[in-house]
């Protein structure tokens, strides 16, 4: 699944690593001119720079706090002056609770409202404002512009301990539909990725009592028996980016290993 990209300019948040630092690279794989990858540890920031460099592109590195606003409006500003526009813009980033509480019960009536404030404040209100201070750019490239944004498996179905990261996913998922039809003709899609070999997933493994019980029942409803990779998502992201996909707007694409496609388990 590859599409032409050639010439075009992106933006991609959480870009530090994982699916982020992933999908900057495939933008240059696949014939991007310049990545602009943006995420709040400059040291990891930066190896996913020389990675898009190395793979052809331009690469300019952002350290941006997505849970304030100036720093996200300061971000696609230097993007856009630097590479003289923006023709894709990939809304990356995400969090969990864990990131922010070592509390292991995280449900629903336990959760603090500092934890769901912070999870929501990156995985959807930054989504809108990004989005949102872009928006001008992109309706002004003659590239076919396009908005990817990464939600998730979690915003189709619940999951336990992780009430504010599903709710804010399905909210990016609604928000995409919404982006798709106030932004016409800038296209805007998103993906739901299942359980992708990622810090994140793994810092979620991490927290778990059990962590090898937690990764078999994670993995367990799925007909693809593993852990997906990063680089699979980011291709499919690069499509949903490209010409190859042009009419194709407003809609969700799942990439989880066929979890979703039944409701049976493994042995």
């Amino acid at each position: 699944m590859t599409g032409s990209l050639d010439g075009r300019t992106g933006l991609v948040t959480g870009a530090g690593q994982g699916i982020g630092r992933a999908i900057a690279v495939e933008l240059a794989r696949q014939g991007a001119a310049a990545v602009a990858v943006a995420d709040r540890n400059e040291e990891t920031l930066a190896e996913t720079a020389e990675l898009v460099r190395a793979a052809g592109a331009r690469a300019e590195a952002i350290v941006c706090d997505l849970r304030v606003t100036d720093s996200i409006a300061a971000m696609v500003t230097r993007t856009a002056e630097h590479f003289d526009g923006l023709d894709i813009l990939v809304n990356n980033a995400g969090v969990i609770e864990t990131a922010f509480t070592t509390e292991p019960d995280r449900g629903v009536d336990s959760l603090p409202e500092a934890v769901w404030d912070a999870v929501y404040e990156v995985n959807l209100k930054a989504v809108w404002l990004t989005t949102k201070f872009a928006a001008p750019y992109l309706r002004r490239s003659p590239r076919g512009p396009a908005i990817v944004n990464t939600a998730s498996v979690s915003g189709l179905t619940g999951f336990p301990n992780s009430p504010a990261y599903g709710v804010t996913k399905a909210g990016v998922i609604h928000l995409t539909k919404v982006t798709a039809v106030d932004l016409a003709p800038v296209r805007c899609n998103c993906f739901c990725p299942g359980v992708i070999d990622t810090p994140l997933a793994r810092d979620f493994l991490a927290a778990a009592e059990d962590p090898d019980t937690l990764e078999r029942h994670l993995t367990a409803p799925q007909l693809v028996e593993r852990f997906g990779r990063p680089e699979e998502v980011a291709r499919l992201a690069c499509f949903l980016a490209s010409d190859d996909a042009a009419f194709i707007t407003g809609s969700s694409y799942v990439i989880d290993g066929g979890a979703l496609a039944w409701l049976g388990v493994r042995d």
